[in-house]
């Protein structure tokens, strides 16, 4: 299964949750999802949905394969 050209921020927060992930949390200048010590950057809110070369990016930093991703 292929991730999807564009995923909106709300969405990847609530499958980021439905992994086990806390947050977002705020920090200074953006937030991040939490994983017990493990943090991941997300882009602030602006209303646009994010493309798949950043989520990709993200969920690689995130350790989240694109199975388990379209699974949660």
């Amino acid at each position: 299964m292929a991730l999807p050209r564009s995923t909106p921020r709300r969405e990847i927060i609530r499958k980021f949750r439905a992994l086990g992930w806390e947050g977002p949390i705020q920090a200074r200048t953006h937030q991040f999802m939490k994983h017990g010590k493990q943090k991941v950057r997300i882009p602030n809110p602006h209303g646009e949905d994010l493309d798949i070369s950043l989520l990709s990016e993200i969920l690689r930093q995130a350790g989240i394969t694109d199975e388990d991703w379209m699974k949660a």
